[in-house]
């Protein structure tokens, strides 16, 4: 099998239940962004597993692999216009799933010390790369929003996504701590 179809040399692309859509249609830029949130996970795994690495890197990137997961049901719900909900469809992520993100939260927060300040975004290698994850996250949700206000899109996905940026930070901050790298307070100009 060929990895390219060209099926999209038109500047369209299908959805799940096989309709064509423009490629910057909504829908479209909407899952992408979550297909790009993915990736980026996937080079905050690579540093959680990086020599040096220790049990936090280690467990947030166990956490992160469920996270993939989820955010590759997110992308296929995306995928499939709310027209095709009679056919076969993607099981999403649950108030389960969101429940799960707040434990890790809580669990994350737990190991830091109370936030004082704004931190710019910066430390290890690893807690920057989850900056950047909680950024791409934050737009992602923006794009869903968007769509829903013209398309069905389940809520779920919206506070997964939100619950998703804060675990995203909180784990940046596991991540300085255990490599003993301070955080650096936002000094505003005066």
């Amino acid at each position: 099998m060929k990895l390219y179809t060209k099926t999209g040399d038109g500047g369209e692309t299908s959805l799940f239940d096989g309709s064509r859509v423009p490629k910057d249609h909504e829908r479209v830029a909407t899952y992408g962004d979550v297909d790009e949130l993915n990736a980026h996970v996937g080079v905050a795994r690579s540093w959680a597993t990086a020599d040096g690495a220790g049990a936090a890197e280690r467990q947030i990137d166990d956490c992160l692999r469920q996270v993939q997961a989820d955010l590759f049901s997110i992308g296929a719900e995306l995928a499939t216009p709310p027209a095709a909900s009679g056919r076969v469809r993607a099981t999403c992520v649950s108030d389960e799933d969101v429940a799960r993100l707040e434990r890790w939260i809580d669990e994350a927060t737990d190991r830091t010390p109370p936030l004082k300040s704004f931190v710019l975004p910066a430390g290890t290698a690893l807690a920057a790369q989850l900056h950047v994850c909680r950024t791409v996250c934050r737009r992602a949700e923006r794009h869903v929003v968007r769509l829903a206000a013209t398309e069905n899109v389940s809520k779920t996905i919206i506070v997964y996504l939100n619950r998703l940026s804060d675990l995203l930070f909180a784990w940046s901050r596991v991540a300085n701590l255990s490599a003993g790298r301070a955080e650096e307070p936002w000094q505003p100009r005066r």
